[in-house]
């Protein structure tokens, strides 16, 4: 394949990645239905340049986020941007527009990373792969949704698979611009999540694999590490400190507030860091109790992130890769190799071990599995195409058919209107103002407007299972007409935790699990009115006498459904017999 038809093909290829990835962006019509980007939202909108360098050097500083949960770097940069877009058109700036800002930047970020994974696959073995691993990435459907957000996770995978390509072309020739870029990425990807820190370990092997190489191969040789541990020791003396002092002195410019009010930062970074090693530290993560690591993160990429089709090829791909890093003849092949699988290895290790397990969290080895599919992929249909070249493009019109399903399907959630907001209007069609309605804490109160007009109470469901809490909830099941479940955020956790042999105290729920039980059975005396749904669906022909598949994820992880098409339930108090 020439040089010209490649990267018409990468054009296009990124054409396709970002209209995907932009359709359907004000997905929420301004209601603001992600948590997380609201909170990143709100802070960044409250924060402005200090009036002098004194107010800057403070805690109280308008520039500080006075939020560490994630790096400071997409705070600064949506409020940068969207002043800048604000120029054009004022509410970019201000809170009712500038997260549609934000999710074009993460959809620019995503479109990024889909690039580079084309040179990365192109640094790794050819053209093709590059071309094959930047489609796959493309069509992957935990990359799409996370791009109609705006949080860390998008940029996230962007640095570290740009700081990837840098550790590999480094490796091939090092010299002090690398070291410098390689610092400068180093300290971005920090700055934006610190779970980057597992960078340190690819880093660490790029710099010392040569050594270590040489001595694996004459262990027993005394001139084998005497020759090259100089060598080796000027490179961490040199390279290695222009890397670390790079990524320091930049990482303060980019996050000031980690220090200049460390105290806030320790705080957030140990309730973090309290929260990876137990799913019972917040209320939103007690569906993760009993998560069995590692498993549940690959089961949720396979059945949701990825899809089924190209799960398998990834997958597979992986243990292709491992065979082929072992089976390789060059030093600079195999080390090439090594980076990547260090990175991989160690991400999925640490992040994989974590107590809770959002999807989002295992995006940033997205690119890395598309690329081990890509490989294989390329294997087999270079293989196949050898041997009979019309089977081959046959087959591979087929697979590449076979992969659009389950994209497309899930961009039918982005056509219709988000369920919350359904359900906004037929609570205002068809519940009085005035009537009590219940809604749960820690989720989203329905209606999204308007609720002034009723009596509302909201169920502490999560509350321990108190002889209080439920002296509290009968009087509330007595006054409420309605009861309202804008998720299944409360409900499918809480109706498993119900092993209080093995649970925590005051951390089993049987009473509550009761309650839920027998609100979907109608013995509380509520009846279900109205349900709203919105499932990833793919029709095919006509109205009548068409291919339908519908996809029912309410079995994934939580994340993946509850901010752009939860299930949303209304119940209505039946009067008494």
């Amino acid at each position: 394949m020439n040089k010209k038809t490649a990267y018409l093909l990468l054009y296009c290829i990124l054409i396709f990645a970002f209209t995907l990835r932009l359709f359907g962006l004000n997905w929420d019509n301004g209601t603001h239905l992600h948590p997380d980007e609201r909170a990143i939202v709100l802070s960044v909108i409250g924060l402005h340049l200090p009036r002098s360098f004194s107010e800057f050097l403070t805690p109280e500083s308008p520039w500080n986020t006075h939020f560490f949960a994630y790096g400071n770097f997409p705070f600064y940069l949506l409020r940068i941007v969207g002043t800048l877009a604000g120029t054009i058109e004022p509410r970019l700036a201000d809170y009712d527009g500038i997260e549609l800002v934000g999710r074009f930047l993460s959809a620019l970020f995503d479109v990024g990373t889909v690039c580079l994974l084309f040179f990365l696959g192109k640094k790794i073995r050819n053209v093709r792969v590059g071309l094959i691993a930047s489609s796959f990435y493309s069509l992957s459907v935990l990359p799409i949704q996370l791009s109609h957000f705006y949080a860390v996770d998008t940029p996230l995978t962007f640095l570290i698979t740009l700081l990837l390509i840098l550790l590999l072309s480094f490796y091939e020739k090092q010299s002090v611009k690398k070291a410098i870029a390689i610092g400068a990425v180093f300290a971005f990807s920090l700055a934006t999540k610190v779970s980057a820190l597992v960078l340190v370990t690819a880093i660490g092997f790029a710099l010392s694999i040569d050594f270590f190489l040489v001595f694996l191969k004459r262990p027993h040789k005394i001139e084998t590490w005497t020759h090259h541990f100089p060598r080796f020791l000027r490179r961490l003396m040199s390279e290695g400190i222009i890397i670390l002092v790079t990524t320091i002195v930049l990482y303060i410019v980019l996050s000031p507030y980690t220090f200049l009010d460390f105290s806030k930062f320790q705080q957030q970074t140990l309730e973090q860091s309290r929260m990876m090693r137990d799913a019972f530290t917040f209320p939103y993560t007690l569906q993760y109790v009993g998560k069995i690591p590692y498993f549940y993160e690959f089961k949720n990429i396979a059945l949701y992130g990825l899809g089924p089709l190209l799960a398998v090829l990834c997958f597979s791909g992986l243990i292709v890769f491992l065979w082929q890093t072992v089976r390789k003849r060059t030093h600079t092949d195999f080390a090439k190799h090594v980076i990547l699988i260090v990175f991989f290895l160690s991400y999925v290790g640490v992040v994989g071990s974590f107590a809770v397990g959002f999807m989002r969290y295992m995006l940033p080895v997205y690119p890395m599995l598309c690329l081990f599919g890509a490989i294989l992929t390329e294997l087999l249909f270079v293989t196949l195409y050898k041997k009979n070249a019309f089977v081959s493009i046959a087959l591979f019109f087929l697979l590449s058919t076979g992969l659009l399903v389950w994209p497309l399907s899930f961009m039918h959630i982005y056509t219709t209107k988000h369920t919350r907001i359904s359900a906004s209007e037929w609570i205002h069609a068809n519940i009085p103002p005035g009537d009590t309605i219940a809604v749960e804490h820690w989720d989203d109160a329905l209606p999204l407007s308007g609720i002034e007009q009723y009596n509302v109470l909201t169920y502490p469901l999560y509350e321990p299972d108190s002889p209080e809490k439920w002296t509290q909830m009968q009087g509330f099941l007595d006054e409420t007409d309605y009861i309202i479940l804008s998720s299944n955020r409360l409900y499918v956790p809480l109706q498993k935790l119900t092993d209080c042999g093995k649970l925590p105290h005051l951390r089993c729920y049987t009473k509550t699990a009761f309650y839920y039980q027998s609100l979907f059975n109608g013995s509380l005396g509520f009846k279900k009115v109205a349900e709203f749904t919105s499932y990833p669906r793919l029709e095919i022909g006509p109205p009548t006498g068409g291919l339908k598949l519908e996809i029912h994820d309410d079995a994934a992880d939580e994340s993946f459904t509850v901010y752009d098409h939860p299930k949303v339930l209304i119940f209505k108090k039946q009067p008494s017999v």
